[in-house]
């Protein structure tokens, strides 16, 4: 579900085979206003606001969905493996298709794809609405319906985080990817209690419904955005397209990075999150305390999307650096911690630091791509961030039930810091900032 006017003009004089040199990285204007509430100026443009409205209803029926689609799993098979396996079946595509749906997202039109996938979506919702009400569903058509989901993701992401910028332009960019990860944890943090509660008053079904119904919102909203005519480049053979995205990205040190940061992070770090049953048990908690947990996650990443609109711009290259190390010292920390409360406290900072470091890694690559490449290299951070937590999830349960918990996750953080020395090291001697263009 997720992100984001000036529309970019590609340059279609180049041939083929000879790619672009990058123009000289833009520098977020040094006048911009720096208050408090500084990022809401991306309101002023049109598209972003009808995007903001219906993404956060959206998300709110996703969230919905999440609830409700756990909850049928468990009450149908009783398994937690099989819990796994759904969420898994839905993440997964997102690290095997992201890179197809970079190059469809610099091929076509995006707002149209848009729509397509936003369609999709809302379709699978609504059979997995009808299939609930009507009582014929199975264990096998849920996994089979959250893979389908999962390759409208690989697409939809890539398409959606490369429409932000011309949303918003590059002058706004980083108020843009911080509002909308205000957003999408907001929704974290008020979508699950609601699903529960209408789990219980309507059933799993009706919540399906609602999900589907909350994707309206999106589809009018993107039907009445303006976009300027866009000029595409022919890319050729699809494969062929994605390796020039790959070599582009790897062949740009501070994009090549910053994907390397993220996808450790994330494998070693994020996949943390599907322990914390495991860990809720632990430190002697039921289901309320498991919830709480979950909301301490919740609002430390929505403090980190607010503090990423906060950071200086001669700090943006830092920032994930900095944020990656804090990251594996918190979760070192809460591995650590025998104490719920503690351990509630501890979790804040580590969701702090992972949402400070996906944003600004995510401000610094579409800051830097060239145009005609920015779809192919947001697929590729899709593919580090959220395609890289699947596996990662699978490691650290092995982990934790071969050697221990807390030292499955107290490794996870040890190498994170270690990614972010890494990543330090390939820095020094070179400047922290963005500089203007010439």
């Amino acid at each position: 579900m997720t992100q984001h006017p000036v529309d970019a003009v590609l340059p279609d004089t180049i041939p083929e085979e000879v790619p672009a040199a990058a123009p000289p990285p833009e520098i977020l204007p040094a006048q911009a206003e720096r208050g408090a509430f500084a990022f809401l100026t991306v309101f002023r443009h049109r598209n972003y606001r009808l995007f903001f409205a219906g993404q956060l209803t959206s998300l709110m029926g996703t969230w919905i969905t999440n609830v409700a689609q756990g909850w049928l799993v468990y009450s149908l098979t009783h398994s937690p493996l099989l819990l796994g396996v759904v969420s898994f079946a839905g993440q997964a595509p997102v690290f095997f298709f992201s890179a197809f749906g970079g190059a469809i997202s610099d091929r076509f039109p995006r707002r149209r794809m848009l729509l397509l996938t936003q369609s999709a979506a809302m379709l699978q919702s609504v059979v997995l609405a009808a299939l609930t009400l009507t009582h014929l569903i199975e264990v096998w058509m849920v996994i089979a319906l959250a893979l389908f989901q999962g390759v409208v993701n690989a697409v939809d992401i890539p398409v959606r985080q490369a429409m932000t910028v011309e949303m918003v332009g590059r002058e706004d960019l980083r108020h843009a990817i911080s509002l909308n990860s205000m957003m999408f944890n907001l929704a974290r943090v008020l979508g699950p209690p609601i699903g529960g509660l209408l789990v219980a008053v309507v059933g799993v079904g009706w919540c399906f419904a609602i999900d589907a119904l909350s994707y309206a919102a999106v589809l009018t909203g993107v039907r009445l955005m303006v976009f300027a005519p866009r000029t595409i480049k022919p890319q050729g053979n699809a494969l062929r397209a994605i390796r020039k995205g790959v070599l582009y990205a790897w062949g740009e040190r501070e994009i090549r990075a910053s994907l390397v940061l993220v996808a450790v992070c994330s494998a070693f770090g994020a996949s943390y999150l599907s322990l914390m049953p495991a860990f809720a048990h632990a430190l002697g908690q039921g289901s309320a305390g498991l919830g709480f947990l979950y909301g301490a996650v919740g609002l430390g990443a929505l403090l980190g999307a607010y503090a990423l609109a906060r950071v200086p711009d001669r700090h943006l290259f830092l920032t994930p650096v900095v944020a990656a190390a804090l990251f594996g010292a918190s979760l070192i920390a809460f591995s650590l911690s025998h104490w719920f409360w503690l351990s509630l406290l501890l979790l804040m900072p580590s969701a702090f630091s992972l949402m400070l470091l996906g944003g600004s890694s995510n401000t610094i690559i579409q800051t830097l791509s060239r145009d005609d490449m920015r779809g192919r290299v947001v697929a590729l951070y899709a593919m580090a961030f959220m395609g890289m937590m699947p596996w990662g999830a699978l490691l650290l349960g092995w982990m934790a039930e071969h050697i221990s918990l807390r030292a499955a996750v107290m490794g996870g953080g040890c190498l994170c810091i270690a990614g972010a020395l890494v990543a330090f090291y390939d820095r020094r001697g070179e400047t922290w900032r963005i500089k203007a263009a010439e």
